[in-house]
């Protein structure tokens, strides 16, 4: 089977590389955008709302337009589009006419459905009712358990953490929708009694880099590193948390959260998405939900539900392995590929002006 894969690897998250080197030695994946002269099976595709986040709105539009083109070539060529469902929208809602525009255009042309969740799939079946025609699956998201060098014996005194400091961490990507800022403001508000937050990530603006850092220089306890961090390093920045905090203000899945239970870390999450069923699966003892805003209270019961005894190794359930998730995947494939298409829904001509003006 030679399938199309977009993305088949990226420098920031090895999830899809894990995917697509473990559907086994009879599957060849090639890499968007590949060679569109061969016969693909099978074009599966993840984060297609990535090309929202373009900020010049022409371009944007002229990239969505080529991704439409180049479905409609493959799919008149027996090609079953396959999505896995990682967001309903784009996460910076930079151009609402044309991603009103791109939802309509791509969902009638989608061959079937990936969940990494039970949540998400209810979700994405509500959101866009036409996928209910299609066949779905559920396959989890991978864990990273040996993605990353086991972390230095020493990493306190490396990065300069106090020895017996209780360290509540946010990890990953500074975004506006991770709520980073409101953690940062009601850590504050927390008792001065040896606990640090310690925020590691790159911000994706500087007004949330400059508030950020106008609110840790009033509090001696929060420390930031605003850099995106080495590969070698992440294990090591993970394994001086206490307690590794995703205040996310929305969230349907979350890598991070998956990373942090892989490098043995507990996790508080809000509960949204598919972070109850990471407390299903992972049990209490690893995973604390809370539900409305983040308040002073949720960090104090966390932390201290953080320090309770629990084994030294999360236990990692066979649907987030990676030779599993590889058998759903594959197994799936060749489904689709031998299911009959649901009646062809008219997709809609727009003009392209009309979805380029600029907000």
């Amino acid at each position: 089977m030679r399938i199309l894969a977009w993305p088949t690897q990226s420098p920031l998250n090895p999830y899809a590389s894990l995917v697509y080197s473990n559907l086994g030695p009879r599957v060849q994946a090639d890499s968007w955008p590949g060679r569109l002269s061969r016969k693909y099976s099978v074009w599966h595709v993840h984060w297609p709302d990535s090309l929202l986040n373009i900020r010049n709105t022409p371009h944007a539009a002229f990239k969505v337009s080529g991704l439409f083109a180049a479905t409609d070539f493959m799919r008149a060529r027996g090609t079953k589009l396959i999505w896995t469902m990682h967001n309903f929208a784009s996460h910076e809602s930079l151009h609402p006419k044309l991603e009103a525009w791109f939802w309509r255009q791509f969902i009638p042309r989608v061959d079937g459905v990936i969940s990494l969740s039970n949540a998400g799939l209810a979700m994405g079946l509500h959101r866009f009712p036409r996928l209910q025609q299609l066949p779905s699956t559920v396959i989890r998201h991978g864990h990273y358990r040996d993605q990353y060098p086991p972390p230095n014996r020493d990493a306190r005194a490396l990065l300069g953490i106090p020895q017996f400091a209780k360290v509540m961490m946010f990890f990953g990507a500074v975004r506006a929708y991770k709520n980073v800022d409101t953690l940062v403001k009601t850590f504050r508000s927390l008792p001065k009694d040896g606990t640090l937050l310690y925020v590691v990530g790159q911000p994706n603006s500087v007004p949330l880099s400059d508030f950020i850092k106008q609110e840790a220089a009033q509090d001696p306890r929060i420390l930031l590193k605003f850099e995106w961090i080495d590969s070698q390093d992440v294990s090591m920045y993970l394994s001086v948390a206490d307690l590794v905090v995703l205040p996310y203000r929305e969230v349907l899945n979350s890598g991070t959260a998956l990373l942090a239970l892989s490098c043995n870390r507990p996790i508080l999450v809000p509960d949204l998405g598919a972070m109850g069923e990471l407390k299903l699966d992972f049990s209490t003892d690893w995973v604390r939900t809370y539900k409305g805003p983040l308040d002073a209270s949720i960090l104090e019961d966390a932390l201290l539900w953080s320090a309770q005894s629990r084994p030294a190794v999360c236990p990692m359930p066979d649907k987030y392995c990676w030779d599993h998730i590889g058998k759903q995947t594959l197994d799936f494939y060749q489904h689709v590929m031998d299911s009959s298409p649901p009646a062809r829904a008219p997709v809609e001509v727009v003009h392209q002006e009309e979805v380029v003006k600029p907000r």
